[in-house]
């Protein structure tokens, strides 16, 4: 392989609280959530349908559960992570056209990925090829992000940021959608979901009314990787003590919370259109995790277990391809037949927790050899 590369790295260069995070993240993706489902499915109770519902469900439309966050954690982390990929590059000397080329080869595998997923393979008709997706979305949100990062200071992104969360709400409130009332923010009368109706062919949507992860409300994904990228220049640049990066990351992160959850009272919070107040809610937590897994794990050295969320987020991409290419649940349904012909009551906790430990002695292999698959 040459872009998609088997590079060899020493667990050590890596950003142990990034990976960590990132592994958490993508735990709840490769096969957590449904296992946690079949947990509390199996011991049903009021707290336990509340934390299923948060950590494994997303929201109809408006409001905010932690499972809406996964996704747009994992775009945040990408962020984060440009001073660390991208700066070292550029602290090498490397010219801003390679760098320019890595960033759009980037781009363009994990938009392929993308499509490989969403059904490319299949060969049917292009009308009926969804063209956007999650791995789309991040590589936009990575492009911009990028691109922003080699041209311009920590100011300027924030700048760049603020203009793009209140350029997309002025969008939203103000640009009006035929047949509905201006500002609206049902499935089919916000202006989202409406340019994806303008722009796309019918067999293109994920929904009748619109695409989760449609090209408009891709804008303001890229504030989401600036929100990273921000804290990621701040760990990496700042002379503070870690300490008070540690703090100060989860105190900015509350603060942004709580202002998006204000602005929801003009601008509702609504994550399949990606509103910015949405972003700033999940933005915040985003922050705030990133403050807690760095102070556990950079500040206050508090490792042990942490390996387990770095096995996964070392090769966070091989994660997500693999349990779409691959059938873990087959796998692990001929493994553990038996019992689940002994404990019937027990069988979806041993089918979903069986394809969790696929999936995890897949990575595990990929770590112990210092093999990272990587875009």
């Amino acid at each position: 392989m040459s872009t998609v590369a088997t590079a060899k790295m020493s667990p050590k260069d890596r950003v142990l609280s990034i990976d960590a995070l990132r592994g958490f993240d993508m735990f709840w993706i490769i096969g957590g959530a449904s296992f946690l489902e079949a947990i509390g499915a199996r011991w049903p109770s009021k707290l336990m349908d509340e934390v299923v519902a948060q950590f494994c469900s997303h929201v109809e439309w408006a409001g905010f559960r932690f499972h809406d966050c996964i996704f747009p954690l994992f775009l945040f982390i990408i962020g984060a992570t440009l001073p660390y990929s991208i700066g070292r590059r550029m602290e090498a000397g490397d010219s801003k056209a390679s760098l320019i080329r890595k960033i759009i080869t980037r781009f363009a595998w994990l938009t392929f990925f993308g499509l490989l997923i969403n059904g490319l393979t299949k060969l049917e008709p292009w009308s009926d090829l969804r063209l956007f997706g999650v791995l789309q979305r991040q590589a936009f949100g990575y492009l911009g992000a990028a691109l922003i990062y080699l041209y311009t200071k920590p100011k300027a992104q924030a700048i760049v940021t603020i203009a793009i969360l209140v350029g997309y709400a002025a969008v939203l409130r103000f640009v009006p959608v035929p047949g509905h009332p201006l500002g609206s923010f049902d499935e089919a009368g916000n202006v989202a979901n409406y340019f994806d109706r303008l722009m796309l062919q019918p067999g293109q949507l994920y929904k009748e009314y619109g695409d989760p992860e449609g090209p408009l409300s891709n804008i303001p994904s890229v504030a989401t990787a600036l929100l990273g990228l921000l804290a990621g220049t701040y760990i990496k640049k700042s002379s503070d003590n870690g300490t008070r990066k540690a703090a100060l990351l989860v105190g900015s992160g509350l603060l942004m919370f709580t202002t998006g959850w204000i602005w929801n009272i003009w601008l509702p919070v609504i994550k399949k259109i990606w509103t910015s107040s949405f972003v700033l809610v999940a933005g915040g937590l985003s922050l705030v995790l990133l403050g807690v897994f760095y102070y556990i794990l950079d500040v206050r050295k508090w490792t042990k277990g942490s390996l387990f969320w770095g096995v996964i987020g070392a090769n966070a991409i091989t994660a997500y391809m693999g349990t779409h290419i691959v059938d873990f649940d087959g796998i692990s349904e001929n493994f553990v037949r038996g019992l689940m012909t002994h404990f019937p009551v027990y069988k979806d906790i041993f089918l979903s927790g069986g394809a969790l430990f696929f999936v995890m002695l897949t990575l595990w292999g990929l770590y112990k050899k210092d093999v990272f698959l990587r875009v």
